[in-house]
Parts: structure tokens; C-alpha cells; sequence
């Protein structure tokens, strides 16, 4: 072989091994996630040294995992000491395996402090973790002076707290049950090229509020184990970035969702897609103003789903526009709140400026009175009918009703 000839040979090979490398990355993926916002703090959070067990249900599975932790809520000075963390397949009731657990390290070391206003990752630690399983996440906090809480509030999950530092507790002593996940982001998993993330913006019904609680029911929980299902689309997590009583355009029950796009939608790893369902709760103010603010109209709606669009488009990533789901009945549903409604769902639908259309309105309404939800799905034995929150059934209904294609490369 001529000396042209071997350094063209030597040139395809490496031109091979490196187009081959660069089609086969192996990249971070969120398989859970939690949209954090302020709480105060009354004084008994973190008065006393205290150990958080969390749990979370993942959607992806993967072999390597990083957890996330927020302190982005803080106020003045406040930073966030994270003296020590595990991670490890949960038990049920807030037990774990001390063999199976990781401790969890922040660049070699055990533990970190978190500025105010920022978020920590740790380092990568190797455990398999099943699609669609449940983890604990344990934390020990020393005590320490906090004025607001990161926390995502009504998780629809238990989660425990206990007095001490119980990181290595099969069953953590004296331990205590509440449904907030705090200072708890999301969790990561390494992943192959074909995986990527679907984050669900949304409100109350995107967070499963009226959801049977650890039950896994909220439509994002459903549509998971529908992708997990389905071969085609088996390699994409699903992040739920609901917020009970969120709204589009103005701050209420966290920031609103154009203020916290970037943090909760363009900050999680590896995402593609993008649902929206967003604009019940700024609809419902109009029934009984309190503030000259909230009288908002379609247009100002449409104008803030645009740009929204146009934000994740310039990321490479596709919007699906989902419809608002009816709220005849509801405590705040007034007929000019359905007049907006319907020019929403309308823009949706007909506008072209979404990639796809989910038609949750259409799913779930009753098909003799369409201002309001199938009976079938409103209320249930624990749940008095409340005309705005679907119940377990709803939900799948919902989440079962997303074609799936839409995800399909």
C-alpha cells in the first residue's frame, strides 16, 4: 500500500471513530424533577438538626444517577449546609436498605453549602436505577438560621423528617409525615443519544392535585409509564413542573410561568419536548377581582403561550400545546373566565404555532354539558366534587389519551 493510501486509510478510520463517537454521547437526562418556590419559615424548619427522607418516583431508568439540590429561594445571606446525603431504593414507608444506600458526595467531598439563590449537583455515583421506581433521598440538615424554604408544596407524596442525623437508619426514629419536597430539585440519569426529557408546565392539575396520595396518579405519572411502554419512546423521562395555583402572567402560588421558564424548563438535562397547560387560575380571577392586575384577557394569554414557543423553540425543543380543561361549577369559573377559556383552547388548537395539540378539554368533558367535567372524573370517595381538579380516573384518562406519536422520532 502506498504512503497515500495508508494516510487515507488512517485518515477514514479516525474520521469513523470519531463521527462514531459522536454519535453515540452518553448524556444527563432528568428522570424526576420538582418546581421548587419560597416558603417561609415559621421557625421549625431547621430550628434543630434534622434528617429529610424523601422519596421520588423516577420515570427513565439508568446506571448512573446525580441528585439536585435548590436553595434558590433563599433570602438576604441564608445558605443552605447539606452536612451528608444518601440515595437508595425505597421500601415503602419511609424504610430503606442501609446495604443498598450511596452516599452521596459534592466534588469528592460529603457535603456542601448552597449559596442563596443557587443549586447544587452532586457527583455521579453508580446504582441501578429500574424505570418507574421509587428512591429515597436522604438528607441531614444541621441546624441552622433559614428565613424562606425552597420547597415544592402538596408533592401528593410522603415524605419523612426526624430529629438528628439518621442518615444510616433503615427506619428513621421518631420520624415525622408531610407532602412537601424540600430543597429537593430533580434527579438525573445518565443516558444513551436516543434519550431525552418531556417537561410537563403546568398548574394544580399538571401537580395532581385530588390525586390519590403516593399513588403515582397525575397525568404526567401516566403518560411515563405509557412512553415507558412503548418501545419507540422508551428512552424519555418525563418532568413534572406543575405548581398548585400557578399562573401565566402574574406571581401567586410560585413565580409565574414565564418568570420560572428558564429555571424549570430550560435548566433540566437533555430535554425535547415541552407541554404546556397553563392559564386556569389567571382565567379564574376575573369571577372576583381583587387586584385592577388581574384582569386579563386572550390575547394577553395568547401573547405569553407565544412566547413561551418561541423561548423552547430557540432551544431545539418542541412545544405541545395542551387544552384547559373545563371548570363550569368551579368556585371561580364566571361565563367572561369561559369566553377567555375557549379563546385559548381555540388557539390552541388552530393556530399552527404549537407542534402538536393535546385536547385534554376534549377527553374530559361531559359530553352533555362541554363547560364542565365528565362526572366520571370529577370527585371520588376521598374527594368531594370540586368542578376543576380531575380525579384518579381523569388523570389517566389524560395521560392515556396523549398520542404517543407525538414522540416518536
Amino acid at each position: 500500500m502506498s504512503r497515500l493510501s495508508l494516510v487515507l486509510a488512517a485518515t477514514l478510520l479516525s474520521l469513523s471513530s470519531a463521527a462514531k463517537a459522536a454519535a453515540t454521547p452518553e448524556h444527563w437526562v432528568g428522570t424526576w424533577a420538582s418546581a421548587p418556590m419560597a416558603s417561609p419559615n415559621k421557625g421549625d424548619v431547621l430550628a434543630a438538626d434534622t434528617t429529610l427522607r424523601e422519596i421520588v418516583h423516577v420515570s427513565l431508568g439508568g446506571a448512573t444517577v446525580r441528585v439536585v439540590f435548590t436553595n434558590e429561594f433563599a433570602t438576604g445571606t441564608d445558605s443552605l449546609t447539606l452536612s451528608g446525603a444518601t440515595i437508595a431504593p425505597s421500601l415503602g414507608g419511609g424504610a430503606i436498605d442501609p446495604a443498598s444506600a450511596k452516599t452521596l458526595t459534592f466534588g469528592g467531598q460529603p457535603g456542601i453549602i448552597i449559596p442563596p439563590g443557587a443549586l447544587a449537583v452532586s457527583d455521579p455515583i453508580a446504582l441501578k436505577v429500574p424505570g418507574l421506581s421509587d428512591l429515597a433521598i436522604t438528607i441531614f440538615l444541621p441546624a441552622q438560621p433559614m428565613a424562606s424554604i425552597s420547597l415544592h408544596g402538596s408533592a401528593q407524596q410522603t415524605n419523612y423528617d426526624a430529629g438528628g442525623n439518621q442518615l444510616a437508619a433503615k427506619l428513621m426514629d421518631g420520624q415525622h409525615k408531610s407532602t412537601h419536597w424540600l430543597f429537593l430539585k430533580g434527579v438525573d440519569v445518565m443516558a444513551g443519544p436516543e434519550a431525552g426529557a418531556v417537561v410537563t408546565l403546568g398548574d394544580s392539575i399538571t401537580d395532581g392535585a385530588a390525586s390519590t396520595v403516593d399513588k403515582n396518579a397525575r397525568w404526567p405519572n401516566v403518560l411515563a409509564e405509557q412512553l415507558q411502554a412503548n418501545k419507540k419512546t422508551a428512552s424519555l423521562g418525563v418532568l413534572d413542573q406543575g405548581i398548585g395555583g400557578n399562573r401565566v402572567l402574574h406571581d401567586g402560588t410560585g413565580p409565574n410561568a414565564l418568570a420560572r421558564f428558564d429555571r424549570d424548563v430550560l435548566s433540566q438535562d437533555g430535554v425535547r419536548y415541552l407541554i404546556v397547560l397553563e392559564g386556569i387560575n389567571d382565567i379564574g380571577r376575573l369571577a372576583k377581582l381583587k387586584d385592577p392586575t388581574d384582569q386579563i384577557t386572550a390575547a394577553q394569554l395568547i401573547a405569553a403561550l407565544s412566547q413561551i414557543i418561541e423561548r423552547a423553540h430557540a432551544h431545539g425543543i418542541k412545544v405541545y400545546g395542551a387544552t384547559l380543561t373545563p371548570y363550569g361549577g368551579a368556585g371561580y369559573f364566571c361565563e367572561e373566565g369561559e369566553k377567555v377559556r375557549e379563546a385559548e383552547n381555540d388557539f390552541i388548537r388552530h393556530s399552527g404555532k404549537f407542534d402538536g395539540v393535546i385536547d385534554f378539554d376534549k377527553m374530559t368533558q361531559d359530553p352533555a354539558n362541554p363547560t364542565q367535567f365528565n362526572p366520571a372524573y370529577n370527585g371520588d370517595e376521598t374527594h368531594k366534587p370540586d368542578h376543576l381538579h380531575p380525579n384518579d380516573a381523569g388523570y389517566k384518562v389524560m395521560g392515556d389519551g396523549i398520542d404517543l406519536k407525538l414522540f416518536e422520532k
